[in-house]
């Protein structure tokens, strides 16, 4: 088979006939339709800098007649297409009765366990929480109710914190062995819209993601492995600097030598447990703020102009960076287009906020968390003090909000004159159970307060709109990331523990869907390469 080139910056108009992509490739090529013998499009993007005159930018793969003749002529953005398919690293041995364990059953968990099962390991996946319909109920308790069960919740259960969220599947990770295309074809394959695998920004939206959780799931168990919901680990056994078992909330252990610790950044119990075993961590920087909502329409019109509306291009999102006169940088994170602000909470007495989209991204408001970056200097104290200095704000939050799981939340225009909101304004906040109109100024720290304050109106220059006044800020946006890292090693295992692999977003190596469950394909080898070795 000849090999497929890849084609680059192909710069089509917005509303270009399907006929023209396929006149743009033989034009760049320089060859007749018969030398074309077909292609697809592994990505289409846009480039909006001129709103009123959008492009698309594509990538596609080309199968032509006598390829190495047309790659001598060096034609610029024209190149061998790589090789991206997946080949596992090795086969479970015969004979093996160790069985790996994997502890969470987020995105990390999900494809750590899927690529275990897929190399014939058998691996015991361990999730503290339901699965994921069960799950959904017990969320929606909180979001209709009020009613918060600190087991099953946005954070806590099959799927992970990803379940509930734009579902966005775009990362900006190095990926030289393509594991990311990897993650992609197993969520198609699982019903994920095929054009996942091309569009420039994929997502899924959280009522997809539910019925693909399920199929992989069974795909799992279809392989051997053995899934255990409300199955808390409550400790790891080490002996010698080894992992020997885990011992689950009820009492049982399960001996194991290979245990993927594959826990969301929201597990601050088991970094308790770590800690407590003496497993090495160090704290790390995080973020901070307040979630911010617009009317989706001023979010389009900004970003796209007379285009707005168009369907190749969807509700529009955005990317923000500040960098404020106190030296804090103010950035976007987790935008939502045609999403709701959820609540995500998981410890009782504590309001935590985030954004979620479905796939159709048709709400009306866009939501996006306006957060501010610290460091472990702004919490001094032990491995965990930035697991405290969450919980401080989430209190806060918490107690500012009525002490029934509503959230504060201020128009835009008494924030930035610094008088507290008595009414919400035209802009209807999404956020459920509800919100309680207030001063958000002590709901976060002084500084991350006035850094919000100065970016805002740097935001409005570059989206207009951005620092209306009815905009609504929700507080508070304390969990983009895990607050801990888990050191490991090149072999992916503890740096001071044998046999314990921390992955994913709990142990501070991923940031997302995507590179979480890429992180969990490297950890499912890594302990697959080690059970071999070990026989």
């Amino acid at each position: 088979m000849n090999a497929m080139l890849r084609l680059t910056e192909i710069r089509l108009p917005l509303d270009h006939p399907s006929a023209e992509l396929q006149s743009a490739i033989l034009k760049r090529l320089g060859i007749a339709a018969s030398h074309l013998h077909g292609f697809t499009i592994f990505r289409r993007g846009y480039d909006a800098r001129k709103r009123n005159a959008i492009t698309l930018v594509y990538t596609v793969d080309a199968d032509v007649s006598d390829e190495a003749a047309l790659l001598k002529k060096n034609i610029p953005h024209v190149a061998v297409a790589p090789d991206m398919s997946y080949r596992v690293v090795a086969h479970a041995p015969q004979g093996l009765h160790e069985r790996p364990v994997v502890i969470g059953s987020g995105p990390c968990g999900i494809f750590a366990g899927l690529l275990l099962a897929q190399m014939g390991f058998r691996p015991i996946i361990l999730e503290r929480g339901k699965e994921v319909r069960e799950r959904t109920k017990d969320t929606w308790g909180l979001w209709r109710k009020g009613k918060l069960d600190p087991e099953s919740n946005v954070q806590f259960g099959e799927g992970g914190a990803g379940t509930f969220s734009d579902g966005k599947l775009h990362s900006q990770i190095k990926d030289p062995k393509f594991y990311g295309r990897k993650v992609l074809t197993e969520f198609v394959k699982a019903g994920a819209p095929e054009e996942i695998m091309y569009v420039s920004k994929p997502h899924i939206g959280t009522f997809r993601l539910v019925g693909m959780v399920e199929q992989m799931r069974h795909e799992m168990q279809a392989l051997g492995a053995e899934i255990r919901f409300q199955s808390r680990v409550a400790d790891i056994e080490i002996e010698n600097g080894e992992v020997c078992g885990v011992l689950l909330a009820n009492g049982e252990r399960i001996a194991t030598k290979h245990v993927v610790l594959a826990v969301g950044h929201s597990a601050r119990d088991t970094f308790e447990m770590l800690h407590k075993r003496g497993v090495y961590m160090e704290a790390k920087p995080f973020s901070i703020g307040l979630r911010i909502e617009h009317p989706q329409s001023v979010i389009d019109h900004a970003r796209f102009g007379a285009n707005a509306g168009n369907p190749l291009l969807g509700s529009a999102d955005y990317k923000l960076v500040h960098h404020a006169s106190n030296g804090r940088s103010v950035y976007s994170f987790c935008m939502c287009p045609g999403g709701t602000v959820v609540a995500a909470a998981s410890e009782e007495g504590h309001v935590v906020t985030n954004g979620m989209s479905q796939y159709s991204r048709n709400e009306r408001n866009a939501n996006s968390g306006i957060v501010v970056g610290i460091t472990p200097a702004d919490f001094p104290g032990d491995v965990l003090a930035g697991v405290e200095f969450q919980r401080k704000w989430e209190a806060r939050a918490f107690e500012l909000g009525g002490k029934n799981y509503s959230a504060p939340a201020q128009r835009v225009g008494d924030f930035l004159a610094g008088r507290p909101s008595e009414k919400i304004g035209e802009v209807a906040p999404s956020y459920t159970p509800g919100v309680t109109p207030t001063d958000l100024a002590s709901v976060l720290p002084d500084y991350a307060i006035a850094a919000i304050r100065e970016a805002l109106p740097a935001f409005d220059k570059q989206i207009k709109g951005f620092a209306m006044d009815d905009a609504v800020l929700t507080g508070v946006e304390t969990r983009t990331s895990s607050p801990v890292r888990v050191k490991r090693g090149d072999d992916f295992q503890s740096i001071n523990i044998k046999g314990l692999y921390p992955a994913g977003e709990g142990a501070g190596y991923a940031g997302g869907i995507l590179s979480a469950a890429v992180d969990g394909i490297e950890a499912a080898e890594a302990v697959a390469l080690d059970m071999v070795k070990l026989g």
